[in-house]
């Protein structure tokens, strides 16, 4: 299935079904996730005593994984994290303890189909030493890249712990993903979903607007394999608004040696933005070699059947489709420069 040609979806996560006590393997407080069995198929995704999100066995069963998958025409997914288990609020030694659980759990969902189903890790990012060091255990593992949330509390990506980590990332060859997560949250947010709509959106715009103005990307090597969720959230559209206050107030934004625009070629994102004229204008500014399918399976604000959107844009040529449908991500995962693969892994030894 790993060939240039394939289709690859490189947003999708997962939720294993069932996993131990975390108060008791961390021995921290608080409330922690827990998943409540309703029946075979069905379950719900607890925080604590609160329902967080109802779930269907494709979160954790590689057949139902794989069904969707040959319905939707995917024939590989990157298999990452569900954000809310990152736990980066928590001290790091708890942290990453959490991250070695799901870690070990999400090479079990993933076991099955090897070919088909890629496993990203998770790392406690609040420790750039414990990430690193966790990091080169799941490519030792098997684990083909990471996902990162786009903050830890206060501290953004071009916080000088992170930009480490992000170092290791590229001295390793290891894709990064990065979601947005731990919005904010107020009353105005509350109603809608808008800290879905509204925040993660704004999440990941500031996110690489920290790596631009920050200098994140002048400290980091152009070869860091780096992708934003959620077709880069609402940076695409205001490029044009970030330079012109580059230009306009050098004294509080020109902290970067180049303005905005010039980093576009830096990232990658998704093309989870759900509509033709959006899809457009994320191709007019990042370019159709920057764009990667990612569906945001198997979660109901996802795009189902996975790739539609770009299979259905008259706009694009058959090789931008075909780019942005797998060419892209094979060259993001690192398939043509010979990075561990699971099966490869699992054949050695």
């Amino acid at each position: 299935m790993r060939t240039v040609n394939a289709t690859i979806d490189i947003h999708t996560h997962y939720v294993p079904k069932g996993w131990p006590d975390l108060k008791r393997e961390t021995g921290g407080s608080g409330p922690w996730p827990w998943l409540r069995s309703d029946s075979e198929r069905e379950a719900m995704l607890m925080l604590g005593s609160k329902e967080y999100r109802p779930l269907r066995a494709a979160a954790w069963a590689a057949e139902e994984r794989l069904a969707a998958m040959d319905v939707d025409g995917v024939d590989v997914q990157v298999v990452s994290p569900t954000p809310l288990f990152f736990s980066y609020a928590r001290e790091a030694t708890e942290a990453m303890k959490v991250s070695r659980i799901f870690n070990d759990l999400a090479l079990e969902v993933c076991d099955p189909a090897p070919q088909r189903l890629i496993p990203f890790c998770q790392v406690p990012l609040q420790d750039a030493d414990a990430a690193c060091r966790e990091l080169d255990r799941c490519l030792e593992n098997g684990h083909v890249g990471v996902e990162i949330g786009n903050h830890v509390g206060d501290r953004d990506l071009d916080d000088e712990g992170i930009i480490t980590f992000l170092q290791h990332c590229a001295d390793r060859n290891a894709a990064v993903f990065v979601h947005p997560w731990d919005m904010p949250s107020s009353p105005r947010l509350e109603r809608w979903m808008a800290r879905w709509l509204v925040g993660m959106p704004g999440e990941t715009h500031l996110s690489i607007l920290s790596l631009i103005l920050g200098g994140g990307f002048d400290r980091l090597p152009p070869h860091l394999r780096l992708c934003f969720a959620h077709g880069g959230g609402s940076f695409p559209y205001w490029v044009g608004r970030m330079d012109n206050a580059w230009h306009q107030r050098p004294d509080l934004i020109a902290t970067s040696e180049f303005p905005p625009s010039h980093y576009l070629n830096r990232f990658s994102v998704d093309s989870a933005v759900f509509n033709n004229a959006s899809l457009r204008l994320l191709v007019d500014v990042m370019g159709s070699e920057r764009i990667m399918l990612g569906s945001d399976f198997p979660y109901p604000l996802g795009e189902r059947p996975a790739g539609n959107l770009i299979r259905q844009a008259e706009f694009l040529t058959k090789e931008q489709q075909q780019q942005m449908l797998g060419g892209n991500a094979h060259q993001f995962l690192g398939l043509d420069s010979g990075a561990p693969m699971l099966a490869e892994k699992k054949a050695a030894s």
